[in-house]
């Protein structure tokens, strides 16, 4: 067996690579930019500006253009994007900042690193994103802003969120770190609060060889305060105005991501077909169910795509519902060499780290439900039409009580 190791969002993990329809395999995804990479590397190498510099600029003009957006700081990972977005809004102690439980432990976590309070809010069920009608329950006296995610590559509801928080003057960041290029009525993501948070991480859509991430931004001072936050808040030389960080984006990253950044789009809509050829697959089958206004009775929900969205499939998400059913098809999956990834098996009102904002009482029953069902197939560009008949054939063979020929 030839195990590749691979870190997934902070997690060590490994795939087969003789593995018959893996999650992903990244050398493969890259492996018609290498040569252009090497070159890429090599003219960095020898330029000797290894700090800052052309590819840094370039990369953030790109894909301000690409997001419609006037401003783009491009910075050291996703996670540093939201923790930047937070620090140039004065987010602190005694703040309160609502965002969805059904997400990855950053959008929270910056939040708590800056002394203020995470306030947990419900998902929809068909979307995963947050409930808009919750979260004005969610808004007291202390609340400052809220980050909707646009989780698996689908906006959340930003009209509607956009609307509440102007109501109550708050800011909006959207935590857009598996979206880009996911757009609402042609708009995209990253384009509408007063930050966008993008991650570049090996497994985005727009995926780097190594850590980076993006704030994008129409408000020029807010672009101007995230570049001086992003170097110690030091603007001149030594001189610092701010208490910042070191959220340096490295040029070799800009300079790879350039060379991909032109097939953004077509790489999605390679997503966006192999979605409709899952949904083709499985949709006709009598147990499963196309969206979650008609999962009565069914035992398997496919992802569902929001009016007005562009969903770009950072994941494709199924439900596998019924008491411990999502873990046997996880088991038979796993026996038939097929990658899979669960997408998160725990809400961030349930973690212990949180009890001190929850006092373990936040009940979640969306959100817990999701946890206990979702399980992400591979959704990958390259992943051939053949292995998506396998997925469908063992996840078929499963929903019929038995094992796929």
């Amino acid at each position: 067996m030839n195990e590749i190791g691979v870190v997934i969002r902070g997690e060590s993990c490994s795939f087969d690579a003789s593995m018959s329809v893996p999650l992903l395999n990244l050398a493969e995804h890259n492996r018609p930019y290498q040569d252009r990479m090497r070159e890429a590397f090599d003219r960095f190498l020898a330029s000797g500006q290894y700090i800052g510099g052309d590819q840094v600029t370039l990369f953030e003009k790109e894909v301000a253009s690409y997001l419609g957006v006037s401003e783009c700081v491009a910075v050291s990972s996703g996670t540093d994007a939201l923790l930047l977005a937070l620090m140039a809004l004065d987010v602190g102690p005694g703040d309160e900042v609502i965002c969805p439980s059904f997400t990855f432990f950053a959008t929270a976590g910056v939040v708590h690193r800056l002394g203020a309070k995470p306030v947990f809010a419900e998902i929809l069920e068909g979307s995963f994103n947050m409930d808009p009608e919750d979260i004005e329950h969610r808004i007291t006296p202390r609340t400052k802003g809220i980050i909707p995610v646009h989780l698996f590559g689908q906006m959340a509801n930003i009209g509607r969120i956009q609307a509440i928080a102007d109501k109550h003057g708050l800011f909006v960041v959207e935590d857009a770190a598996q979206a880009i290029g996911a757009r609402h009525n042609g708009k995209h993501a990253g384009s509408f609060g007063a930050f966008g948070a993008f991650s570049f991480y090996p497994t985005k859509n727009l995926s780097g060889l190594g850590d980076s991430g993006l704030v994008s931004t129409n408000d020029p001072k807010l672009a101007a305060k995230a570049r001086i936050l992003r170097v110690h808040g030091m603007d001149p030389v030594y001189y610092h105005s701010h208490v910042g960080g070191n959220f340096r984006f490295d040029p070799i990253q800009g300079a790879l991501l350039r060379i991909k950044l032109p097939d953004l789009d077509a790489s999605i809509g390679l997503r966006q077909e192999r979605a409709a050829c899952y949904v083709s697959r499985l949709g006709s089958h009598p147990a499963v169910a196309l969206s979650c206004e008609d999962a009565a009775g069914k035992r398997l929900v496919l992802p569902e795509t929001s009016p007005g969205n562009a969903h770009t499939f950072n994941q494709f998400t199924i439900r596998v519902r019924g008491e411990g059913a999502r873990d046997r098809l996880v088991a038979q999956l796993k026996a038939a060499g097929i990658g899979h990834g669960i997408y998160y098996p725990l809400g961030l009102h349930q973690q212990e780290c949180f009890c001190c904002h929850t006092g373990g009482s936040v009940s979640l029953p969306i959100t817990e439900a999701a946890c206990r069902e979702v399980l992400s197939i591979p959704i990958v560009p390259e992943i051939k039409l053949e292995q998506i008949d396998e997925v469908c054939d063992r996840i078929i063979g499963f929903l019929d009580g038995g094992s796929a020929a």
